[in-house]
């Protein structure tokens, strides 16, 4: 993964919501038969997950395809274009609804968190986007719409909601990042995680036995170790804020529709989710 930012809706705007919601012109000129805009898009995506997101040219794509580079203009205008689909299909959605959980908003929301995790483990070079201003395709909507409507129930504001995703997206974004981190950094040094905290085991032990840091030094072994799963305890915590928030604003409901989602703790951002991004 490569430390440049690129940015969605860079290229020619109306032309890329054309090619996204298919309501534009078709390629001319006798197009190269079996070429389609999904087979260039679908190239795209797995030169950025192999290799990074600098990798992605047109001139690479074209020699992913087997064809001429001129051959992709005639499909899509050009890279910025190219970044706002590849963008859209990695979002794409499940149409199980058991892939956001069992009916519950907080259930729903836990399930996103996951899934969001697991597309940036999927596509790391979605962290060298700078998606601010994002260009909304149908895939992005279908997500969209399908969270909401099953986090409506909350009897929060219409802007509420939409922060809800953004502070589950924004959450889960910052510990992809710290992840996908961890991993590039142990591939290209060579060094894993291991060896290189082995390496501050002599500084730290006399540290902690100089009487300076006392809080720290009376910390159990296990709490710097990797057993414990801090995005699974962050992403409960959060849960938890929105359903006293939840509670604050309809008393007379009770405990949260969601509330039984919290005992389901298991770290499962791994898992088979769908490919969505809110």
């Amino acid at each position: 993964m490569t430390s440049s930012t690129q940015t969605s809706g860079s290229g020619d705007i109306n032309r890329t919501l054309e090619l996204l919601w298919d309501t534009g012109r078709r390629p001319s000129r006798g197009p190269k038969p079996g070429l389609t805009l999904e087979r260039i898009v679908a190239a795209a995506v797995d030169v950025a997950d192999r290799e990074g997101l600098g990798a992605v040219s047109m001139r690479r794509i074209a020699t992913e395809l087997g064809t001429g580079t001129m051959s992709l203009y005639r499909y899509v205008p050009g890279k910025g274009e190219l970044l706002d689909l590849m963008l859209d299909r990695v979002q794409r959605v499940s149409d199980d609804p058991a892939d956001l959980g069992d009916g519950g908003w907080r259930s729903a929301l836990q399930a996103l968190g996951r899934a969001t995790l697991a597309l940036h483990r999927r596509h790391p070079w979605l962290l060298e986007v700078n998606q601010s201003r994002p260009i909304l395709g149908p895939n992005a909507l279908d997500g969209m719409e399908k969270v909401l409507g099953r986090i409506r129930p909350m009897g929060l504001r219409d802007p509420e909601l939409v922060s809800v995703i953004i502070l589950i997206d924004g959450y889960v974004a910052g510990a992809a990042r710290t992840q996908v981190h961890q991993e590039e950094i142990e591939r290209t040094s060579g060094l894993t995680d291991a060896k290189f905290w082995e390496a501050h085991q002599p500084v730290l032990e006399e540290a902690m036995a100089s009487g300076r840091y006392p809080v720290m030094a009376s910390l159990s072994e296990e709490s710097f170790g990797n057993s414990f799963d801090h995005f699974e305890f962050g992403l409960q915590r959060i849960l938890d804020g929105l359903e006293a928030l939840v509670a604050a604003r309809n008393p007379a409901d009770g405990p949260a529709a969601g509330a039984a989602d919290a005992a389901d703790t298991g770290n499962t951002a791994d898992s088979a989710a769908p490919e969505r991004r809110a």
